[in-house]
């Protein structure tokens, strides 16, 4: 019998590198600076004058541009390395995020108690605010490639394990910038959000002047083999070739309601609080239910369904989010007044806001990941990779569409026949704004139809097989 005491004892894992966790550590202050001022922009830019639409449709393009964005700003970050492109990203965000609160701090402009319907800005208020927009859309799409590039790089053998903590990571940074921007908020102002993000933003630049060091560099050192680079015009190129793929560019459009309806958690949700529940809501706090709900259930819903297939996956996470819309008729229909106390804390709308948000959150758990799964499973044999870069296209799409269109129904459906209240709120005809909550719905049971009948075409015309 062998002795035990001489037996060879089973080799522990590595740990993860220190640029692993630098990484970490940034993409926490990154995605709180972004969240600490993400669910009140719409409110910010209507008080600011600029009516019932444009602080949607600009809202939209933002968060267009950090989704779009990362496919071209990807390759510039592998050409000139990490820790440069994260550097200047954060100089950019800083810069983006100090124009945004520009015109209320030193531009003379005053905001007003309420969300107006007119524009009443002026060339000094729109010039900062474009000009902040385009600098955060630029940082932001910048960091998302170098964070999760040096996510996958440093992984080793446990990428599963690696991205769970990423993505635990980015729903931690969330609740710290909603949590700090809240405090704020309070005691400064909604202008002093921007100011919130800045600082997170510097704290994350010293974090990477400090701290990180270029995965690439690491693995040269180790000799480890490198990825040919792909230059922009190649991924101009290389973006004509997927979007020409029609089992692809289908895709896309059909993935695109659940991605329309995420992106009115930050344009008719707070829009709705704001102009119709509390006159002073606590937007950062109530969406503070969507990176929480995460936290608690991800590894649940993993466990319970992670071996559901991921079509399946993803039409049951648009029909969640589809209720999630709907459940805003109770107060409306059932109880009549969407500004009557729940439990003495917070207007019983938005209580049931929040209940959206989590179950939106849960709608969220079923889809999002299964989406990087699915169109690894759809994309022709050997170009899973290319594919794959293009996975942030439904967000982009959803954002972009999500702005101008959540505002008309917010606008001209919700609102239609409304009346002001003494305090400023608007009193909503019961019909019209269950009818814009129901098509908000409908959105998404659409799109759970749309990816079932889509899925069922390509069982029925599967993909010809690659030449070699």
């Amino acid at each position: 019998m062998p002795d035990a005491t001489n037996a060879a004892a089973p080799e522990p894992p590595a740990k993860f590198p220190r640029t692993f966790w630098t990484a970490n550590l940034t993409e926490l202050f990154e995605r709180g600076a972004y969240y600490s001022m993400a669910s009140f922009v719409v409110i910010y830019l209507g008080r600011l004058g600029l009516g019932d639409y444009w602080p949607s449709v600009l809202n939209g393009l933002l968060w267009t541009l950090v989704y779009f964005l990362p496919i071209l700003s990807g390759t510039i970050a592998d050409q000139v390395g990490f820790r440069r492109s994260l550097l200047v990203a954060f100089v950019l965000l800083a810069g983006g995020y100090f124009l945004m609160g520009f015109p209320a701090w030193l531009g003379g402009a005053t905001l007003s108690p309420e969300v107006g319907n007119e524009v009443t800005a002026d060339a000094a208020v729109w010039l900062p605010l474009l000009a902040g927009i385009l600098l955060i859309g630029l940082g932001g799409s910048v960091i998302k490639p170098c964070i999760s590039g040096t996510v996958q790089k440093t992984a080793g053998r446990r990428a599963t394990l690696a991205f769970a903590i990423f993505y635990m990571v980015i729903n931690i940074g969330s609740l710290l910038g909603r949590g700090v921007s809240w405090y704020v908020r309070g005691r400064l102002g909604l202008p002093y959000i921007f100011a919130v993000a800045m600082g997170c933003s510097v704290v994350a630049f010293l974090v990477v002047t400090l701290l990180y060091e270029d995965p690439d560099r690491l693995r040269r050192e180790a000799a480890a083999p490198q990825k040919p680079r792909r230059s922009v015009g190649r991924i101009l190129l290389d973006m004509v070739l997927v979007l020409r793929n029609p089992r692809f560019a289908l895709f896309l459009l059909v993935s695109a309601g659940f991605n329309f309806l995420y992106a009115q958690v930050y344009n008719v949700l707070p829009l709705y609080l704001k102009k119709v529940v509390e006159t002073n809501p606590a937007v950062d706090i109530y969406t503070m239910a969507n990176p929480l709900t995460i936290v608690l259930f991800q590894l649940l819903v993993t466990r319970l369904f992670g071996k559901m297939k991921p079509i399946r996956s993803m039409v049951v996470g648009s029909l969640i989010i589809g209720v999630a819309m709907l459940i805003n008729v109770v107060p409306v229909l059932v109880l009549g007044d969407v500004r009557a106390s729940a439990l003495d804390l917070l207007p019983i709308g938005s209580l049931f806001i929040v209940l959206t948000v989590s179950l939106i959150a849960f709608g969220e758990l079923f889809t999002m990941a299964r989406t990087y799964e699915y169109i690894g499973a759809l994309a022709p044999q050997g170009q899973e990779g290319l594919f794959l870069g293009y996975a942030n296209l439904p967000m982009a799409i959803g954002s972009l569409l999500g702005g101008p269109v959540g505002a008309f129904i917010f606008n001209e459906v919700m609102c239609r026949g409304a009346t002001k209240r003494p305090d400023g709120l608007l009193e909503l005809d019961p019909h019209w704004n269950s009818l814009g909550w129901t098509i908000l719905m409908g959105i998404g049971f659409l799109s759970a139809l749309a990816m079932f009948l889509y899925n069922r075409w390509l069982q029925r015309h599967p993909a010809a097989p690659t030449p070699a």
